[in-house]
Order: structure tokens, then sequence, then C-alpha cells
């Protein structure tokens, strides 16, 4: 059998193929400078911002004032905004209370998406369907604010750090990512190891976990981010202003509302500037973010285009 090849002619004696849309053609050196411009500008626009921010926080009082307010030429360099904010007191705590809410957190929300998504994803597990169904309407109806404050109020988990975690433990959009992913997985693969007497357990450890490292990556890293940049919990359901997270104190003092005793006294005495402290407050909120995204981000497009296109 000879295969048939739909080839057009180029002048005597060539073949070529039949020419491409025009989406799909390879671009001008003017296009390719255009895009170049395009996202040089995108970059720029998203970093000077943060560089701002970065160099307020390691800027002298005097540097400050001579600015007339953020600073965008370094000078006069001085770690005093972060030795003042790292060495104890509120600002400490509330950092450490972060970082334990989102490791806490983020396990516990991952080992129930990812228990949920792979009973999900046996399709003739029991009440699959309606479970599936339940959660889906989740995603579109909610009880609203004040039953949802009603029922952590009598559950008993107001001024707990429960209260931070429980409430949004489980995000609906991430057990569907995690279900597409795991349906994607060789059937073959699974039924093999359940001859072998491999249960349930067994197989999602030691088989679908590790052929879905890109997709839980990613989803732990949507978790963490969240617990992470959460403040709305801590100000709806704590009242002590011990218990308060990073994020919430840097909006006491970025909103001018409270000061730290240490802090107010520094800043009250001239030794320190309130903006290069809130520059500071902000460049540690954003620093653990900016650590982790990079090495998460290889594993964006395998895990989420197939968890998504396969779901």
């Amino acid at each position: 059998m000879t295969a048939v090849i739909d080839k057009t002619v180029r002048g005597p004696g060539r073949w070529a193929a039949p020419p491409r849309p025009s989406w799909e053609e390879e671009p001008s050196r003017a296009g390719l400078a255009g895009k170049g411009l395009v996202l040089t500008l995108a970059c720029l626009g998203i970093l000077f911002p943060l560089w701002i921010v970065l160099v307020t926080s390691l800027s002298s009082r005097r540097t400050i004032d001579e600015a007339g307010g953020l600073v965008m030429v370094p000078k006069d360099i001085t770690f005093i905004a972060y030795k003042e904010l790292l060495s104890g007191g509120q600002v400490t705590r509330a950092a450490i209370i972060s970082v334990l809410v989102t490791l806490i957190g983020t396990l516990f929300s991952m080992v129930v998406s990812v228990l949920c998504a792979y009973g999900l994803s046996r399709t003739g597990s029991l009440g699959h369907r309606w479970i599936l169904m339940t959660l889906l309407a989740t995603m579109f109806f909610s009880a609203g604010l004040i039953p949802t404050y009603l029922l952590v109020q009598t559950l008993g988990l107001t001024d707990s750090y429960l209260a931070l975690i429980l409430p949004s433990a489980v995000s609906v959009f991430n057990i569907l990512v995690l279900r597409g992913f795991f349906m994607g997985i060789s059937q073959e693969l699974i039924d093999s190891a359940r001859i072998d007497g491999a249960g349930d357990f067994r197989i999602l450890w030691q088989i679908v976990m590790p052929l879905s490292r890109a997709v839980i990556a990613v989803i732990t890293l949507f978790y963490a981010v969240g617990y992470w940049s959460a403040w709305f919990n801590a100000s709806l359901y704590l009242n002590d202003q011990d218990m308060m997270p990073l994020q919430n104190v840097m909006i006491q003092l970025v909103q001018k509302q409270e000061a730290p005793v240490g802090l107010g006294q520094a800043i009250k005495t001239g030794q320190l500037s309130g903006l290069a402290v809130q520059m500071a407050v902000m460049v540690m909120a954003l620093l653990p973010v900016a650590v982790l995204s990079p090495f998460v981000q290889k594993h964006f497009k395998k895990g989420m285009l197939t968890g998504a296109v396969k779901g």
C-alpha cells in the first residue's frame, strides 16, 4: 500500500507542505521583538513595585524623609527595621503562628483532598456520583457568612487556631484537579497491583502518589499560599490580639491602627521609620511565596493542564 501525502509543488522538482494558517506561522523578527518588549514591560511592571518595597524597607529614616516617602534608589542601607521586627514581640509571634498554621493546615488539607479525590476517581466507589454532585453544588452555592460564623461559634472554635484551618480546609476545585489527574493513571496498573494483593491505601501511597508528584506539588502550593495569605478568618473568629497571624499584624501596621510596643517606641523616638516597618512586614509576608514558587513552577503545566483536561 502506498501512502498518499498531500504536498504542493513549489518550483520545478521541489515538494513542500501546504501553507500553514497565519497563527501557526513562524513569527518575524519584528514580531519576536514586539513580544520581547511586551514581556519586558510586564516583568518591569511586576518587579518595580517589589523593588520599591524592598528598598524602602532597607532605608534609614533620613533617606525616607529626603525621598518624601517611598524610596526607589538605594542609599544608606540599614537592616534596623528587620532587626526590630525579629527581635521578639508581636511580629515574631505572629510570624511563628502563620508558619505553624500554614504547615498544619496544608498537611490537613492535602490529606483530605487526596483521599477524597482518589475515592471519586474510582467510578465504582460507593456513593461516587452523589458525593461528586454534592461537592460540585458547593462551588456555586454557599450558606453565607452569618450561618458559617454561627456554625464555627456553635462548635466552639472561636478564639481557636482551628478556626483558621477548618472553615477553609478543602477546596472543591483542587479536589477536581486531583481527581482528573488520578483518573488519567492507567487502570491496568492499578488492577495489577490489586491482583498482587495491594489494598486501596497501598495503591494510593505506592503507585498513585509517586505518579502524581506534579499535581500534588501544585495543589500543595495553592493550599500553602492560601493559608499564608489568609487574614479574614482571623479577623472574624479571633478576638485575642496575641493570636493574630502575620497578615493581620501587617494590616494593622499598614493602616497604622496599632503598632507593637517595641516598634512603637522606636518610631516615636525617631530611631525607626514607620514606613520602613510597613515595607519590611510586607517583604516578610511575600518572601516565603517568592522563594517556593520557582521550585514548583516547573510542575504547573503538567500538573494543572493534565488534571484539568482529563477531569
